[in-house]
């Protein structure tokens, strides 16, 4: 069955049928996501759920989303996504941040120009028929310092534009690296310096803890006066009374601002000052713009739905189209190694460590790792999946780490799985072969070479003569067929195992005959989703 998508919000007709054109089956409903209740009934019926940023999806309409493996919003914020409900269900959460970079930035600058040169006023004094040039003196943008607050991806095209405009750039940013503001030209500060040196200070950045309020009294207290302030980020960046108490007082000469601390922003301590430019929240608001997210959201959702490729997951590690392709058997290998481990363990798990062996150290670690942490929960939860999966292992306190080194055996790569409890250390190793077949290489450190079955039975016991005949005899008289037989000691006489591919699952009675005959320490049924 295809996978089926609803879009929610106003989006491309273009975006629309590039789901369409993929296979996917799409319901094109643009004003749904004003209607909760609506959205609520419906929810439960799709996997995908495409939007912008009038559907509110909160924890009540995940509850309902039985279904719903990704939600992609066309844009870059997603305030109106619950993002710690979404990854408790296991459902991703991708957004678009590249689509709307260079509009975005563009309207920054706009505001720059507009601020410096009071042009809304000026506009509207003109259009009523008035001729103030003598009352709108305004500032020039060349050789003025230019203070950026965030220089990723909006923040660098800022910055970029500002050195083509002839300003001095100071950015502040502690993940930006020398290289790269070597190549921006901008210099780097911390961010008492730029507020210092700024003639006009931009910001973008995410909202967050650290950034919250990040331009406030105190802060407005170290700038120039006269300083220019823009906000085209994110509301809630900027201390908005603040803000207005410094504007009236001539402290901070004007402000252009896109975004609000609430919005729709009905109202501002900032609306009706004359040295305020406000627009609402246009800062993605170009044809090019829209148009380039509602793709990208189109086919980030198709690749995923369709193949797996995992791009802009805000929850997930992302898996491009070509990882996916080449690790689609390492990560169902290490689902495998957590299922072996979960369903073994009765125990609360303290740490769990993964090493990364050869060919299986040069891939994207973070997306094996999921899976290993929710090959290991599905044997409590079978709901959960590499979404959910970190997220209930911190929950439980689980200390996770993972190791890498150069090819160190006789396989190319291979991936080990160590778990520690309260009262054992539990390991399992595993590769995946030429045919693409993952396979069990190492249980408790004895080398084995065993296929992955749907069905399977493990057991240990001391290396006796005897094991390989009473597990065909008990299996034979209750009806169980083996597909494929692997036995392993660590030396004569001392602990040995046996791991046995069954064509159907292994009946309780017939695992209380093996445990009679007195010859096993442990006898457990196994299960494998190897579709």
């Amino acid at each position: 069955m295809a996978p089926k998508v609803l879009v929610s919000d106003k989006l491309s007709e273009t975006a629309v049928q590039i789901f369409r054109d993929r296979g996917i089956d799409v319901d094109f409903e643009p004003n749904l996501g004003k209607d909760k209740d609506a959205l609520l009934a419906k929810i439960k019926d799709y996997d995908g759920l495409a939007i912008r940023s009038a559907t509110k999806v909160t924890e009540k309409i995940l509850a309902e989303a039985d279904n719903l493996k990704v939600v992609a919003r066309a844009g870059i914020g997603v305030d109106n996504v619950d993002i710690p409900a979404a990854s408790q269900k296991g459902v991703i959460v991708m957004n678009t941040p590249f689509g709307n970079m260079v509009t975005t930035a563009e309207h920054a600058i706009a505001m720059m120009f507009a601020v410096a040169r009071q042009l809304p006023e000026a506009s509207a004094s003109t259009h009523a028929g008035k001729w103030e040039k003598s009352k709108f003196m305004g500032v020039e943008l060349t050789n003025k310092t230019l203070g950026v607050i965030g220089a990723g991806n909006i923040g660098g095209i800022v910055c970029e534009r500002a050195v083509g405009l002839k300003m001095r750039v100071i950015a502040y940013d502690p993940f930006l690296s020398d290289e790269r503001a070597a190549k921006l030209g901008v210099t780097k500060v911390e961010l008492d310096e730029l507020l210092e040196r700024s003639d006009f200070i931009t910001m973008h950045v995410p909202l967050i803890d650290a950034t919250r309020k990040i331009i406030n009294a105190d802060s407005i207290a170290k700038m120039k006066d006269g300083v220019r302030i823009i906000n085209c980020a994110r509301g809630g960046l900027v201390d908005e009374a603040a803000l207005a108490d410094a504007l009236k007082s001539g402290k901070v000469a004007g402000a252009g601002f896109d975004v609000f601390e609430v919005e729709p922003a009905t109202d501002s301590p900032l609306f009706g000052l004359p040295n305020v430019v406000c627009t609402p929240h246009l800062g993605a608001s170009t044809t090019e713009a829209q148009e380039n997210v509602a793709l990208q959201v189109a086919e980030q959702m198709s690749d995923y739905l369709l193949t797996g490729a995992v791009t802009n997951a805000l929850n997930m590690p992302s898996v491009t189209a070509e990882e996916a392709a080449v690790m689609g058997p390492w990560i169902k290998l290490s689902e495998h190694l957590g299922a072996f481990i979960g369903q073994l363990t009765d125990e609360p798990i303290k740490a769990v460590n993964i090493t990364f062996d050869g060919t299986a150290a040069e891939m994207n670690l973070a997306a094996l790792e999921c899976a290993a942490i929710a090959g290991i929960m599905q044997a409590s939860n079978p709901d959960v999946n590499m979404v959910s999966a970190p997220v209930i292992a911190k929950e439980r306190g689980m200390q996770i780490a993972k190791t890498t080194q150069d090819k160190s055996g006789a396989f190319d790569g291979y991936i080990k799985l160590t778990i520690v409890t309260d009262t054992l250390e539990r390991s399992i190793a595993g590769t995946v072969f030429s045919d693409g077949k993952p396979r069990f290489i190492q249980i408790k450190g004895i080398n084995i070479d065993a296929e992955i079955g749907e069905n399977m039975l493990y057991t240990t016991n001391k290396d006796v003569p005897g094991i390989i005949g009473t597990l065909g005899g008990v299996l034979g008289e209750n009806n169980v067929n083996i597909a494929n037989f692997t036995l392993g000691r660590a030396a004569e006489g001392e602990d040995a195992i046996a791991l046995l591919y069954v064509d159907g699952p292994v009946a309780p009675a017939t695992l209380d005959a093996l445990t009679a005959t007195g010859l096993f320490q442990s006898v457990k049924p196994l299960a494998f989703d190897v579709a």
